[in-house]
């Protein structure tokens, strides 16, 4: 698993947006004892997420303090049904609200070694050696190419 790089500062979530965030990552993506895969709430990954944060902190911290809020207190002290009641109709009512946990909880995930092992990839960082990727049909793109201009002309 990556570490924050040296010299970064590592962003501190306040206990209550910690829980809260763990308690969003584990419904995101629960744990899997059937194949063998942590959660989301894993405490190494989680560890991780919090320490990674730094461009989202703010975001991530108005989203947290919100869906707080919106299960009318904590999130945690909820039981897990309604829990889960709570973040689908938040997902269904503001579409946009948990965009920024789903973007720190999965970059989080994906860069633990054991999941990375899990989906067949060599648990390393993608540079210098890179990844061979697959050519795709670049025809799929032709509709998109003869669209008009969706932008103003700065010129």
């Amino acid at each position: 698993m990556n570490a924050p790089s040296e010299g970064e500062n590592p962003v501190m979530l306040a206990a209550s947006q910690q829980d809260c965030l763990r308690c969003i990552a584990g419904h995101m993506i629960p744990a899997s004892e059937t194949y063998g895969m942590p959660g989301a709430d894993d405490p190494a990954i989680f560890a991780d997420m919090v320490a990674s944060i730094a461009r989202d902190a703010q975001a991530l911290s108005n989203t947290l303090h919100a869906v707080d809020q919106a299960a009318g207190g904590r999130l945690s002290s909820l039981p897990s049904g309604e829990r889960m009641a709570l973040l689908m109709r938040l997902r269904s009512d503001q579409p946009g609200l948990l965009g920024v946990v789903e973007a720190v909880v999965s970059r989080a995930y994906y860069r633990d070694d054991r999941v990375l092992k899990s989906i067949g990839m060599e648990p390393r960082p993608p540079y210098p050696i890179g990844y061979a990727v697959e050519q795709g049909d670049w025809s799929l793109l032709d509709p998109v190419r003869k669209r008009a201009a969706m932008y103003r002309d700065a010129g």
